[in-house]
C-alpha cells in the first residue's frame, strides 16, 4: 500500500510539471526564469478589476489586454494590477523587477495578477506573456521574471524584388509585438523614394501609408526604422547633405522616430568610409542629438561582410576610428549569407569599434526565388549576446511564410542560451495555425520538403528531410523496407499539399505557398510511382512497369511545365520543392530502376529523370557558385544582387556536355559604357573566338552581341575582364539562347 501512494503521489507531482511547463510553453519567447507557485492550474476568470495609475491611462500595454477581449469589470472579483517601476500600484513588487531595459516582473495567483515592467515596453511584455500563456483558457499560479538577452532585435524589410504589402506590413507589426520584437526597419530596395529617389519626399498616398504603418508599431512597442539609401548617386557636397537632412526632416513629421542610412551593394564615390562617416556625424549631431527623442542611428556599411574587407580592412578600421560612437554598424558575418559566431563578431566588434549590429541574410530568399525556406532556424551561436548590440532579420518577400522563421528569431534572440531549434521551430508550426491540428500536421509535412535552399551562388545550404536520410540511403541501395518508407513520405506530402491547397484559415499563407504546393503535389504523386516502380518483382513488372515508366515521365513533364507556368509570383525564375534530399533521391530510384529493367528486358527506355547540360567555372569568387539554368531554348546564370569585384584576371566560363547553336546572348552588369571592359570568347570545339561587345545606346546598361554570334556552335562560352583593372559592377542578368 505504502509503495502504491507513492507511485500516486510521484505521478500527482509529474503530472503537476507537466501541466505547468505545458502552459509556459505556449509563450514565445521562451522566459528567461519561471518559478510555480503550488501546481494550480485553473480556469481564466470571466471578468477582470484592472489597476493601474493614472499616468497608464494611454499605456498600449494596457491597450493590448483590452485588445485581448477580456471583460473588464471594477467590481469583478480577480484584481489584475499593471505598472511601470515607480507607479504607487506596484511599488511594493519594485525590488522583483529585472534592472534589464524591457524586463518585467509577472505574479499569477488563484487571487490576483501582476505586470510590473521596468518601463513601458517591459508591461507591454509581461502582459503578452500572460497572454500567451492563457491561450488555451487556463491559467498556471507561477511567477515570471524576464528580460531581453539582445537589445534590439526583429526585422529589417531589406530583400531585392517585390516589397511587402500594406496588409502584410500591419500583420508583420502585430506579429512582431505578440513575439517581443522590437525593431522594424523599413528599408525594401525597390521603394524610390528609399534608394533611386531619396531626394524626394514621399507623395501624399504613400505618406499617409505609412503613418498608418507608424501609428501600429506604436501600438506594438516596435521602432519603426526608416531607412534611407543615397550611396547610387550621392555626391559628397553641402547640397546634397542637406538633400538627405531635409529628407529626414520629412520623415519625422511624419512620425518617424528611429533612422537607418544604407551604403549597400554600391561602388564608386558614395563607398568611401571617411566620407560616409563624416555624413552620418553630421546627421547625429545635427539631427538626432538636436531632436532628443530619436534612436540612434543605424548604418549599413558598403563592407559589410568579412569577405569583402581585404587584407588591410581599411574601411571598416576607418568607420570605427572616425564615426560617432552613439552610432550602430550592421554586419552581415563571414559573408553575405552566414552564420554567427562568437570568433567572427569579435573579429569585426574590433575593428568597427563597438558591438555589431546584425543583419542576418535569413530567411530571405531574394536569390533563390524558385524556394521557398520553411525549415528551422539555426546556425548562429548561443554565445553571442553579449557581443551583440542587435540582431535582425531579413526575411522573404513572403511575408506570412517568413513568420516561421522570425517566430524563431524572436526565441533566439530574447533568451539565447536556451534556445532550441527544433522545440521552437514546432510551437512556430503550431503558431500558424493556433486552433487546428490537422492543418498543424499539413503544413509541418510540407515545411519539411522546403528547407534548403538548393545550389547559390553564396553556397549557403540548410539541411533537409532529416528523418528520411537513412532511409533514403538505404533505398538508393535497393532496401525496399526504406523504398517504401519513402513512398509513405511521398504520400504523406500529397495529403499535406491538398489539405494546404484548400485551407480557409490562413488565406494569406495559401496564397504564397501556392506554386509551390502545386508542385509539392505533383512531386508526390511521382514519388509514389517510382516508389512501386523500384520495388516490382523481376519476371512480374512488364505492364505494370510501363504504366508507371509512362506515368512517372509524365510528372516529370508536368512539373517542368508548371515551373514554367504563370503560376509562379513575380520574377519566380521556378518551382523547387524536395531538392535537398527528396527529388534527388527519387530521381537515383527512378534510373536503377529503368536499368535494371532494361537489363532484364532488353528493354531501352531512357533512365535519365534530370539532365543538366550546363556548368559554371570561374576564378571571381561571388561568381563560382551561381547556378546555371536552362529552360527551353533559355540558359541563364543566376543574378547575383550584391556588388561584384572582378579582378584584372576575372573571368568565367559556361561549358555545355553537348554543341549548341546560339541563337543570341545578352548580359547586364549594372552600368553604362562596361561593354569596352570585357572580352567574349566562343569555343567550337577547336578553336576560340571572339565576339564582339557593344550598347545600343551611352545610357543602356545591357551589353549585347555582334551579329556573328548567331549560328555559332559553341561547346564553352567565356566573359573576360580585359580592362587592366579591377572592376566593381552588378551581375543583374547573363543569357544566351540556343536554336
Amino acid at each position: 500500500m505504502m509503495k502504491k501512494n507513492i507511485l500516486a503521489l510521484a505521478l500527482a507531482l509529474t503530472a503537476g510539471i507537466v501541466q505547468m511547463q505545458a502552459q509556459i510553453s505556449l509563450v514565445n519567447p521562451t522566459p528567461q526564469k519561471v518559478e510555480a507557485i503550488g501546481e494550480s492550474l485553473m480556469e481564466q476568470p470571466t471578468s477582470w478589476n484592472v489597476v493601474t495609475d493614472k499616468n497608464r491611462a494611454r499605456s498600449y500595454a494596457v491597450a493590448a489586454l483590452a485588445e485581448s477581449g477580456i471583460e473588464v469589470n471594477q467590481k469583478a472579483a480577480y484584481r489584475i494590477t499593471l505598472g511601470v517601476k515607480g507607479d504607487k500600484c506596484v511599488k511594493k513588487y519594485a525590488k522583483r523587477i529585472p534592472a534589464q531595459s524591457e524586463g518585467y516582473y509577472l505574479s499569477i495567483t488563484d487571487k490576483e495578477i501582476v505586470v510590473a515592467g521596468i518601463d513601458e515596453r517591459g508591461l507591454y511584455y509581461g502582459v503578452q506573456t500572460l497572454l500567451a500563456s492563457m491561450a488555451e483558457g487556463k491559467l498556471q499560479t507561477c511567477t515570471v521574471t524576464d528580460w531581453p538577452d539582445v537589445l534590439f532585435r526583429g526585422v529589417v524589410e531589406g530583400f531585392y524584388g517585390t516589397p511587402w504589402s500594406q496588409e502584410a506590413r500591419l500583420s508583420q507589426l502585430d506579429f512582431y509585438g505578440k513575439y517581443k520584437m522590437n525593431v522594424y526597419i523599413y528599408g525594401p530596395k525597390d521603394d524610390p523614394y528609399h534608394r533611386d529617389k531619396w531626394r524626394v519626399e514621399y507623395p501624399e498616398a504613400e505618406a499617409r501609408r505609412l503613418q498608418v504603418l507608424l501609428e501600429r508599431a506604436k501600438m506594438r512597442g516596435v521602432n519603426f526604422y526608416w531607412a534611407i539609401h543615397p550611396g547610387v548617386d550621392i555626391k559628397w557636397t553641402n547640397e546634397d547633405r542637406d538633400a538627405l537632412m531635409a529628407k529626414l526632416e520629412k520623415m519625422y513629421e511624419l512620425g518617424v522616430r528611429s533612422f537607418a542610412v544604407f551604403f549597400d551593394d554600391i561602388w564608386g564615390e558614395g563607398a568611401k568610409a571617411d566620407k560616409q562617416a563624416e555624413l552620418l556625424n553630421y546627421v547625429d549631431a545635427n539631427f538626432v542629438q538636436k531632436k532628443h527623442d530619436v534612436a540612434p542611428l543605424v548604418l549599413c556599411p558598403t563592407i559589410y561582410n568579412r569577405a569583402w574587407s581585404g587584407n588591410g580592412d581599411s574601411y571598416l578600421l576607418t568607420l570605427g576610428a572616425n564615426l560617432n560612437k552613439g552610432i550602430e554598424v550592421m554586419w552581415t558575418g563571414n559573408s553575405v549569407v552566414h552564420c554567427i559566431d562568437k570568433e567572427s563578431m569579435e573579429w569585426i566588434n574590433q575593428r568597427i569599434e563597438r558591438k555589431g549590429y546584425i543583419w542576418w541574410n535569413y530567411p530571405v530568399s531574394d536569390y533563390v526565388r524558385d524556394h521557398i525556406l520553411l525549415g528551422p532556424t539555426y546556425g548562429n551561436g548561443l554565445d553571442i549576446a553579449p557581443l551583440l548590440s542587435g540582431f535582425v532579420s531579413n526575411p522573404m518577400e513572403h511575408a506570412e511564410a517568413s513568420k516561421i522563421s522570425l517566430y524563431s528569431i524572436a526565441d533566439y534572440t530574447w533568451n539565447m542560451k536556451n534556445y532550441d531549434q527544433a522545440t521552437s521551430w514546432e510551437r512556430a508550426i503550431r503558431a500558424m495555425y493556433p486552433d487546428s491540428p490537422e492543418m498543424q500536421d499539413a503544413l509541418r509535412t510540407f515545411a519539411t520538403f522546403n528547407e534548403d535552399l538548393g545550389p547559390n551562388g553564396h553556397g549557403f545550404r540548410r539541411d533537409e528531410s532529416r528523418e528520411l536520410r537513412g532511409a533514403a540511403e538505404q533505398a538508393i541501395k535497393g532496401d525496399k523496407r526504406a523504398i517504401m518508407k519513402l513512398r509513405r513520405a511521398c504520400s504523406a506530402l500529397r495529403m499535406a499539399c491538398n489539405s494546404l491547397l484548400t485551407d480557409k484559415k490562413n488565406p494569406a499563407l495559401r496564397r504564397e505557398l501556392y506554386p509551390w504546393l502545386l508542385q509539392g503535389k505533383q512531386l508526390a504523386e511521382y514519388g509514389e510511382s517510382v516508389c512501386m516502380m523500384a520495388v516490382l518483382e523481376k519476371g512480374k513488372a512488364k505492364g505494370h512497369f510501363q504504366r508507371l515508366y509512362s506515368n512517372a515521365r509524365s510528372l516529370q513533364e508536368q512539373m517542368y511545365e508548371l515551373e514554367n507556368s504563370n503560376v509562379r509570383h513575380a520574377l519566380q525564375p521556378g518551382i523547387k520543392v524536395g531538392t535537398g534530399l527528396l527529388l534527388p533521391t527519387l530521381n537515383k530510384l527512378f534510373a536503377n530502376a529503368v536499368n535494371q529493367y532494361n537489363t532484364e528486358n532488353g528493354t531501352s527506355y531512357d533512365p535519365v529523370a534530370e539532365f543538366q547540360p550546363f556548368t559554371l567555372e570561374s576564378n571571381v569568387a561571388q561568381i563560382k557558385l551561381l547556378p546555371v539554368k536552362a529552360q527551353g531554348s533559355d540558359v541563364n546564370v543566376t543574378p547575383a544582387l550584391e556588388v561584384i569585384t572582378w579582378p584584372v584576371d576575372g573571368q568565367f566560363t559556361i561549358k555545355s556536355e553537348r554543341p549548341v547553336t546560339l541563337a543570341g546572348m545578352d548580359f547586364d552588369f549594372g552600368a553604362p559604357n562596361t561593354a569596352q571592359f570585357f572580352k567574349l570568347e566562343v569555343f567550337d570545339g577547336t578553336n576560340w573566338r571572339e565576339v564582339s561587345l557593344l550598347h545600343y545606346n551611352e545610357t543602356e546598361t545591357t551589353i549585347h552581341t555582334g551579329n556573328e554570334l548567331g549560328g555559332m556552335k559553341a561547346q564553352a562560352i567565356r566573359i573576360s575582364n580585359k580592362s587592366g583593372k579591377e572592376q566593381k559592377l552588378y551581375f543583374k542578368r547573363f543569357k544566351f539562347v540556343k536554336q
